[in-house]
């Protein structure tokens, strides 16, 4: 156990180093997802949007870019041979859910000096938010290694994103509150993850993110599920 750890820490170090290095990777995962906070702010409740954001930010800096990473590296061998390594699966997926979650909460923490500077204050409740934090990156890190096993290549990993990212940015309540959406909003995974965002900002009970957190939990059960089925270690192309 103490081994997969480390190993973990390690790998995640690289993959925020390799991240560092790519200018391209770090304006889609970092940049262009808070750039796109900034348009949807300047339409509507400043407050409101900058509060549930966190929440669509998975969809880049954890979905799109795991996605992007697992295929590449499989299609280059890399994750045959971490498999074949030291490294267990829980390790080489550790690592990359831990340099995720680095990307997911320096973006939080960005938004959250703006919301301050704008006058919105600082959250009531970060422990709440933390705990969606964690549970959105599993999840939303699982979603992505089961989507990186349907797709072929590196190259179309950007095409293969797109549905997810969609559905994060209109079928979620980041524009409109969640009571004047359809029900099926709901079961949108990036729901639970904005009302609990918002929640922990303005202090909001344990009690009431309850049933969000059962969401996540069931929604990690599924993701999980599909990476195990879907996920390939080997090249799609023989």
């Amino acid at each position: 156990m103490r081994t997969d750890v480390l190993h973990a820490v390690r790998l995640a170090r690289m993959d925020l180093k390799l991240l560092g290095r790519n200018t391209t990777a770090v304006f889609n995962v970092l940049l262009l997802p808070l750039l796109f906070a900034w348009m949807l702010s300047q339409g509507g409740s400043e407050s409101f949007i900058l509060t549930g954001m966190p929440g669509v930010l998975l969809a880049f800096a954890v979905f799109m870019n795991l996605v992007n990473s697992f295929t590449a590296r499989r299609e280059e061998l890399v994750l045959k041979r971490l498999r074949g390594g030291q490294g267990s699966a829980v390790a080489i997926f550790g690592g990359a859910g831990l340099a995720a979650l680095a990307v997911f909460v320096l973006q939080v923490a960005l938004l959250v000096v703006w919301i301050d500077r704008t006058g919105g204050g600082l959250p009531e409740n970060v422990p709440m938010m933390l705990v969606a934090a964690v549970l959105g990156v599993a999840v939303f890190g699982l979603l992505a290694a089961a989507f990186s096993g349907i797709t072929p290549n590196a190259e179309l990993a950007q095409v293969a994103v797109l549905p997810v990212l969609i559905v994060a940015l209109v079928g979620s309540p980041l524009l409109i509150p969640l009571s004047e959406m359809p029900f099926a909003v709901r079961l949108v995974p990036t729901t639970p993850i904005v009302e609990m965002m918002r929640m922990g900002y303005g202090g909001g009970s344990w009690a009431a993110a309850l049933p969000w957190i059962g969401a996540l939990l069931a929604w990690l059960v599924v993701a999980g599920l599909l990476a195990k089925w879907l996920f390939r270690w080997d090249p799609r192309h023989g």
